[in-house]
């Protein structure tokens, strides 16, 4: 059976690769061949980073309601083909329906947010700084941008970046992830369809050698990359050497704690969405649950009637509340975790290995709701991201004991908190490292408007993504003091 080996789109057409490289997409319900993705060649990363520069002052110089007017058109696209995108996700990632609907809506979120952009991209000025002298700051564009996008959104993430970046009036390459890169071409189709001007948005697939390219290009400004901390500190020193603007969004270890007085009936959903949505394969995630005080047994005993009531499955499928992890590997990683935490002498009070799919072991990447009682705070499986569906349990005495388990972690992407009280929330966001803080909610995911913020190993640059500081990382600001004579 032929497969389709995937093509890049550069400078307003379709180009097949030249490389014999490919890396295989599977369907990770079932392991099927979905389609190859080409590692292309340095000289066809240079190829899309000459057509992007040849766009920019084209695009810079149109004006910002003309360029968002095609945002508007491929919103409009979005949701006429809604349910067939949200199925494609599905099928090369395996997160449920409901979750691949749930990015696509986020997406969308981020294309409207930057339609903003002339109220957005607005700078400032002062009269009479001096006698008949003013001042003013504008906020312009810089040249050619792009982002290396990870497996586990291959479509929302890319859009906390690329929208911002051409409605601010520069020219973009995607990188999409190679692991799940189909979503991401059946949107280019829709850019194409839409007419975007050649060279302003390009899609380049490949590995290493194109990122490197991309940073080691004279003719690129900046970086966006979301993905492991051990990858992105590389990708983050690489850019401060050839002095590219980057933020890197890395990994996390999501602290998520019950207070005593906690609405346990409100609160179960919330962890149970938090640890096991999206087969735990999210940079928000629940990584560790710490339980304070003698909630700990109550909180544990419904967690557990909670997790054996999920009914995992092909995502494909309305009535399944789980899918597989994205790939071999990944599943791989999570069952050694497992092991880990056992060997290490934690409690598996739920063990989601060997699962049955409609009632026979599957070739999909399954794993099942796995949860760990007596954790201590020194175990891997309570200092690493595992990056799946498991809970580790860490019982504490009391919330100072909580914060300061939180604050010695090296990652501070998010925490949560879930109490009545206001007292211990303000001290909770006060006192805790990390970048988004929820109050009585599972997944701290800030909306379009707002930073994706990130502390310590979680994240690396100055700006973040989405809302305000996307737009400062996307322009810089022109300081003009005038006198007329």
């Amino acid at each position: 059976m032929t497969v389709e080996i995937l093509k890049n789109y550069i400078n307003g057409k379709w180009v097949e690769s030249e490389t014999e490289k490919t890396r295989d997409v599977i369907n990770p319900a079932n392991g099927e061949l979905l389609a190859q993705t080409p590692l292309c060649t340095k000289e066809e990363a240079l190829f899309a980073i000459k057509a992007a520069k040849a766009s920019f002052w084209r695009w810079r110089t149109t004006p910002a309601q003309s360029r968002i007017r095609y945002l508007y058109d491929f919103r409009d696209a979005l949701e006429e083909n809604f349910d067939e995108l949200a199925e494609m996700v599905t099928l090369e990632h395996g997160k449920t329906l409901d979750e691949s609907r749930g990015e696509y809506r986020r997406t969308i979120e981020n294309i409207e947010a930057a339609t903003h952009i002339p109220s957005l991209q607005m700078g400032y000025n002062f009269e009479d700084i001096a006698s008949g002298i003013d001042e003013m700051v504008i906020k312009q564009p810089l040249g050619v941008f792009f982002c290396v996008a990870p497996f586990n959104f291959p479509v929302m993430v890319p859009a906390w970046f690329w929208p911002y970046a051409i409605a601010t009036g520069n020219t973009y390459i995607v990188k999409p992830s190679d692991q799940c890169p189909i979503s991401m071409v059946r949107q280019f189709e829709l850019l194409d369809e839409i007419g975007f001007p050649d060279g302003v948005i390009n899609l380049l697939h490949g590995g290493s050698e194109v990122v490197s390219t991309l940073i080691e290009s004279p003719d690129t400004v900046g970086l966006s990359f979301v993905g492991s901390t051990r990858i992105g500190k590389l990708l983050y020193k690489k850019c401060g050497e050839m002095g590219k603007r980057v933020q890197v969004q890395g990994g996390a270890k999501n602290f998520i704690t019950i207070m005593p007085d906690a609405d346990i009936e409100r609160t179960i959903p919330n962890i149970i969405t938090s640890f096991y949505g999206n087969t735990g394969q999210r940079c928000l995630a629940g990584g560790v649950l710490l339980t304070v005080g003698d909630i700990h047994e109550p909180i544990k005993k419904s967690l557990v009637e909670a997790a054996v009531q999920i009914k995992i499955g092909k995502g494909i499928d309305e009535d399944i509340h789980m899918g597989p992890l994205a790939s071999k590997s990944g599943m791989d990683k999570v069952l050694s975790y497992i092991e880990k935490g056992i060997e290490e002498g934690a409690e598996l009070i739920l063990d989601g290995r060997n699962i049955k799919v409609d009632g026979t072991l599957s070739e999909g990447f399954f794993i099942g709701p796995t949860i760990f009682d007596k954790v201590t705070s020194d175990m891997v499986i309570a200092q690493e991201e595992i990056f799946g569906p498991v809970i580790p349990i860490i019982n504490v005495k009391n919330l100072d004991e909580a914060i300061d388990i939180i604050n010695a972690n090296r990652y501070g992407n998010a925490s949560s908190l879930f109490t009545s009280s206001g007292k211990a929330a303000r001290e909770y966001q006060y006192r805790v490292l990390a970048g988004n803080i929820g109050i009585n909610i599972g997944v701290a995911a800030p909306i379009a408007t707002f930073p994706f913020s990130g502390m310590k190993d979680s994240f690396k640059g100055d700006l973040h993504g989405q809302g305000r500081s996307g737009i400062d990382f996307f322009t810089e600001d022109k300081v003009v003091i005038s006198r007329w004579l």
